[in-house]
């Protein structure tokens, strides 16, 4: 049986539920199946909205903070945390004179 999500339907789980892996959760599918139907929709990640909580854990692991302790602080996974980490130094690094 495959599962029908549609656009409206998605929005509106996603506010509500955040992350793919959430909304997969509930309909029994893959959070890449999310993924999918989110970039055919044209429907941008939450993570787009996440600034501000990206800004935070830059100025915490700057402050000496470790990866690992902010991954969990911030209920990410290590992987996912040190992205944002590296991400932030990328554009850090353009901007050093």
């Amino acid at each position: 049986m495959r599962t029908r999500i549609s656009k409206s339907q998605l929005q509106k789980l996603q506010k509500k539920y955040r992350t793919d892996e959430s909304i997969g959760q509930l309909f029994g599918i893959s959070r890449q199946a999310v993924h999918y139907l989110r970039k055919k929709y044209g429907i941008s990640s939450v993570d787009n909205k996440n600034e501000k909580r990206n800004r935070e854990l830059m100025e915490e692991y700057n402050s000496g903070v470790s990866g690992t302790k902010l991954a969990r602080k911030y209920k990410l996974s290590v992987t996912q945390t040190y992205r944002i980490i590296h991400s932030f130094s990328g554009k850090n690094n353009g901007n050093q004179k």
